[in-house]
């Protein structure tokens, strides 16, 4: 059976009528597709060009990564796909991932269970059961929600991720969020090194670039974090725990929430917790496992403490009624600040906070993390068989050898 093109809200999550959210913006979600397309098989690219009708030698996914966002006027249903939020989550002092309550928002209707859900779109593609058109959409939505979900902030609901969290940047005043989705990155961009303008020795890196200001900043992450310091970290990145027999996903490569749990469990669950449930993890797709580190993230370095200590609290937004409404606030970014204001105002710009996070390198290992574990998912669906060793389920043991 062929699914339609307008059927693709319905599978991907439940509708809702909720403001739009962005993670990353648009530099951000670019440099995760190019480092994947560094990392695909090279029978792979093809396949994937031709699903989205890109034409010409210089294909790159890169091209699609803000489609997501581009059109969210015309997919209002998809804006709760773009984030996830834990009832009882409040960084910096608790991080609930999901904690006792639960999952807030509704049922599938989150990026986590969107990654999973848009993958198993695209297996039914490859079993032709699919029409080009679906899957073109839904490889758009999982290349743009894979790098959500690498956005520390699109994983919790506290302040509508961040978006109510006013602080400013050096003399800019901005909020959390849009401070993790483009002045962070902006700046690592501008500090990079005039050494990196020089092509690296290595043909599949070049190629995937593409002539943007952030290519030098790639080629940085390549040389100072993959292919270095993380160099032994990659297969972790990729892996996933081995589903229990009461977690498993149902057949057909990360099926929809069906009975996981059993029905005793579920009856437990309802007394316990307010909030809903997501989808298992599958044994190569595991957004789940592979989101927890990152939400710890928005309690070691992220939410600062001092947001919540006078005089920094006095001026942050309230939560509204709807906590995990990500609407971003862009009329906070970018806006002069009076000296009086400055005062008013947490500084991020400093040693204590933006110093860490480049020492650290934490941004740019989301990036990478995030164009890995891309790179990974569309690999192990679109990988020829006749060019890999072994079956394709056995392809992820390849793609980490070749790391």
């Amino acid at each position: 059976m062929r699914i339609s093109s307008t059927r693709v809200a319905a599978i991907v999550g439940a509708l809702a009528y909720l403001p739009e959210s962005h993670a990353w913006g648009a530099a951000g979600h670019e440099i995760v597709a190019t480092i994947a397309q560094m990392y695909l098989h090279p029978s792979v690219l093809p396949t994937l060009c031709d699903i989205l009708d890109l034409k010409g030698n210089r294909c790159h996914i890169a091209s699609v990564a803000t489609w997501a966002d581009q059109h969210r006027n015309q997919m209002r249903w998809s804006a709760t796909l773009h984030y996830v939020g834990a009832i009882g989550d409040h960084p910096s002092d608790t991080c609930a991932f999901p904690g006792t309550h639960g999952w807030a928002g509704k049922e599938g209707a989150n990026v986590l269970d969107a990654v999973k859900n848009t993958t198993s779109l695209l297996q039914q593609w490859v079993d032709h059961d699919m029409s080009d058109s679906t899957a073109s959409e839904a490889l758009k939505f999982l290349i743009h929600f894979v790098g959500d979900m690498h956005q520390p902030l699109h994983l919790t609901g506290r302040d509508r991720g961040g978006n109510g969290a006013r602080v400013r940047f050096g003399q800019r005043q901005t909020n959390l969020h849009s401070l993790w989705d483009g002045f962070l990155i902006a700046k690592a961009v501008r500090t990079t090194p005039r050494n990196y303008s020089r092509p690296l020795p290595y043909p599949e890196v070049e190629r995937a670039l593409r002539g943007t200001i952030y290519d030098s900043y790639i080629r940085r992450i390549l040389w100072e974090g993959i292919l270095h310091p993380w160099a032994e970290d990659l297969e972790t990145w990729l892996s996933c725990p081995t589903p229990s027999s009461s977690t498993a996903a149902t057949p057909g490569f990360l099926g929809m929430w069906q009975t996981a749990y059993g029905i005793a469990n579920r009856i437990v669950q309802t007394f316990i917790s307010e909030g809903v449930e997501i989808s298992p993890d599958g044994p190569v797709v595991c957004p789940y496992h592979w989101a927890q580190p990152l939400h710890k993230l928005n309690c070691e370095i992220v939410w600062p403490k001092e947001l919540d200590e006078p005089p920094y609290n006095q001026y942050q937004s309230a939560d509204d009624e709807d906590e995990h409404d990500h609407e971003d606030s862009y009329d906070l970014v970018g806006d002069e600040l009076s000296p009086r204001e400055k005062s008013r105002l947490l500084d991020l710009d400093t040693p204590k906070y933006a110093g860490v996070i480049e020492k650290k390198m934490i941004v740019e290992k989301l990036l990478a993390q995030g164009g890995i574990r891309l790179a990974g998912v569309l690999n192990y669906l679109f990988a020829d068989e006749s060019q890999v060793n072994g079956p394709r389920a056995a392809f992820l043991d390849d793609f980490r050898r070749a790391l």
